[in-house]
């Protein structure tokens, strides 16, 4: 008898063009996680989507508890214990948690369904893995931690044995992580099989018992998290098939002269009285527990909210501009920590994402220029190695880090003195961030003032100059990046009352 679950033999899945998935295996066991990773390109999504029955593979075989079958649509995974639940819920907002949870199979009492009993049924699978949720409550007020909780009861529901948990806490703090980890610790430990994706190695070192490595549509390898030893290092070098020897390739860079300023910068309710400044050619990090006010306060700078009380110096000048377009184009930018959201026009070309801060500039006439915008989103796309057929490749098909340099050439093609980045490397796979870092280097070798916001303790110790800490909206703590601890900066983000 085999001791899987689950078998993927020999997976491959050609697209016209290219072949996605080749010769790809994966084995599940009952009560484990079991993660895949690899850089975005890797076929994770494609080997998920097999599974999920979203496409059928060209080559291969999926035996489950040992028999082979055919999983010609999502329908058929459903019955066959299989279950996907996706960084942005597949959920009704405007249904409640009863309604989402049970829905395509409800509680029926001759023609009407017995809404008494989906409620009941519902609180019990809530309870069942930890969740403090009403299941009268309507999905969309609920926060993205909770959604996919529901989601999970939803899985549970329909006796899923398997569940692909994709990027689970892109869109989660710290503390919703944390509790994310506790229900699938204790899904696996009541016989539940989880598979895995993430970007984050915190995930990886987390939760898994295993782990797959995926490269350029292969399978590289897979490994035991203990017996095995596994470490970073490791993963990194089996991810991007060679090592980085530099990581954080942080470039020793002449400090100029101040670029930006803030002085007692407060808004009523989100923070008060922060002071700090960038010089240029530095790098400087702000750092801090998630609601500790970093994004309100680089906001407030930016001119996305107002502030109440302070002053915002750029460039040796008072600030007086209050628009996000007027502070563009004194040499400021943002690179906000949401790129879908609030920095993308993701069904737009990378052209026309790029030349959209300077489109007066690429007026002729009456008319924007095709040639002009041709040749800045030419430049941008060739500095910043951008991976895409080309400029006319509409956005939304790009992988997480090549949107974050489509980002990052706008604030260049905008001729920024000083950027702002926003959490810079989130969502993004390991080689995109090490791309990152090093655009990040020089561009403050060319004198340009960088204040990074990031979470990540290795990315801020490691690429930054100087490091401000704030902790309940005013900042705490400076520090030199070269001579400080990781406690020390965990020290001074801590909430007051939590350090008595």
């Amino acid at each position: 008898m085999s001791d899987y679950i689950l078998e993927m033999r020999h997976i491959t899945k050609i697209f016209p063009g290219v072949k996605a998935l080749d010769d790809v295996q994966f084995t599940l066991k009952k009560g484990e996680i079991h993660a895949i990773i690899g850089e975005n390109g890797a076929g994770k999504s494609t080997f998920i989507k097999v599974l999920a029955g979203v496409h059928h593979p060209d080559g291969g075989e999926i035996v489950l508890n040992g028999k082979s079958i055919h999983i010609e649509n999502p329908l058929v995974a459903q019955t066959h214990g299989i279950a996907a639940i996706h960084q942005h819920a597949a959920s009704y907002p405007h249904l409640s948690v009863a309604e989402n949870i049970f829905i395509g199979h409800e509680f029926m009492t001759g023609p009407f369904i017995n809404w008494k009993k989906a409620n009941t049924e519902a609180q019990k699978l809530l309870q069942s893995i930890g969740a403090d949720i009403n299941p009268t409550a309507t999905v969309g007020v609920l926060s993205v931690a909770q959604q996919q909780m529901v989601e999970i009861a939803k899985a549970l529901s329909q006796n899923a044995q398997i569940l692909i948990m994709d990027e689970p806490t892109a869109a989660l703090s710290k503390q919703e992580s944390e509790e994310l980890y506790a229900i699938a610790r204790n899904l696996r430990d009541h016989g539940a099989s989880i598979i895995l994706i993430s970007h984050r190695f915190e995930d990886i070192f987390g939760l898994a018992d295993r782990v797959t490595v995926l490269r350029d549509a292969k399978y590289i390898g897979t490994w035991d998290m203990q017996a095995d030893h596994v470490d970073e290092t490791m993963l990194v070098h089996h991810m991007v098939g060679y090592d980085i020897s530099q990581f954080f390739p942080k470039k020793k860079t002449a400090i100029g002269d101040e670029v930006l300023r803030v002085e007692n910068l407060s808004r009523t309710g989100y923070f008060r009285d922060v002071s700090f400044h960038v010089n240029a050619g530095e790098i400087v990090g702000l750092t801090g527990l998630v609601g500790a006010g970093r994004t309100e306060v680089v906001e407030a700078v930016f001119g996305v909210t107002r502030y109440n009380a302070g002053k915002v110096f750029l460039l040796g000048k008072a600030l007086c501009a209050h628009e996000p377009a007027d502070i563009m184009a004194l040499g400021l930018s943002l690179l906000p920590e949401d790129r879908h959201k609030q920095a993308l026009l993701l069904p737009w070309s990378i052209k026309r994402n790029i030349t959209l801060p300077i489109l007066k500039e690429m007026q002729k006439g009456l008319f924007i220029s095709n040639e002009k915008e041709q040749i800045v989103a030419e430049k941008y796309f060739e500095i910043l190695k951008i991976r895409a057929p080309g400029i006319e490749t509409l956005t939304d098909a790009l992988s997480g880090g090549n949107q974050q340099k489509v980002v990052i050439a706008k604030q260049l093609a905008a001729q920024a003195k000083v950027i702002i980045l926003d959490e810079p490397t989130k969502g993004v796979d390991v080689g995109s961030k090490a791309q990152i870092y090093e655009i990040m280097s020089e561009l403050a070798a060319q004198g340009i003032g960088i204040l990074m916001i990031s979470s990540e303790m290795a990315e801020v110790i490691n690429m930054s100059d100087r490091i401000y800490v704030m902790s309940e909206g005013h900042v705490r703590a400076e520090f030199q990046a070269d001579t400080v601890t990781q406690q020390e900066i965990l020290n001074a983000a801590m909430p007051a009352e939590r350090m008595a």
